[in-house]
């Protein structure tokens, strides 16, 4: 989560965002999987492929997310970045299924980061790829998963903060 924050942050600030996207930002990438609380952790831990019924319950913890977090007033602003961070530039994430500008730039700015940490990161169903698979990655899924313009600046990001020797 922290280096989701960092990363996100980071993000935000190489993209113009101002002082108040920023913090919402923080918050979002924070709380972004909040949500996964209220998922069994034998799905969540779960070493193997997901069933569809599995990811079906997984997808929901976005939405379970924005709901805890409804009632903490000063968390408003980034409940639609914890409810929107799956949905994908080309309209078929979810939990709404919102194309391109529609998704809040906070959540597009999540998405990238968060996408690219998952990747980069061993999980216990998967092990880490490199850095320059991940960028690859992001790249061949721009204007589908991910805003353009968030992944080239994400890029950028990496390269000015020294995150990313790309002679891996």
């Amino acid at each position: 989560t922290m280096r989701v924050v960092e990363y996100s942050i980071a993000l935000a600030e190489e993209m113009g965002l101002s002082p108040v996207q920023i913090k919402n930002i923080k918050y979002g990438a924070l709380l972004h999987d909040v949500g996964k609380i209220e998922i069994d952790t034998k799905i969540l831990n779960k070493k193997g492929p997901l069933t569809q019924e599995e990811y079906d319950i997984v997808k929901l913890h976005s939405e379970y997310g924005a709901n805890i977090v409804k009632p903490i007033f000063p968390l408003k602003s980034a409940i639609p970045i914890i409810r929107h961070h799956h949905e994908h530039f080309d309209g078929t994430g979810y939990p709404d299924g919102l194309k391109g500008e529609e998704i809040p730039i906070e959540a597009r700015i999540i998405a990238v980061v968060d996408s690219f940490d998952a990747m980069t990161t061993d999980r216990p169903y998967k092990k880490a790829i490199s850095y320059d698979e991940a960028v690859k990655k992001l790249i061949k899924n721009s204007m589908t998963q991910f805003d353009p313009k968030a992944v080239k600046a994400f890029i950028r990001t990496l390269k000015k903060k020294g995150w990313w020797d790309t002679n891996e």
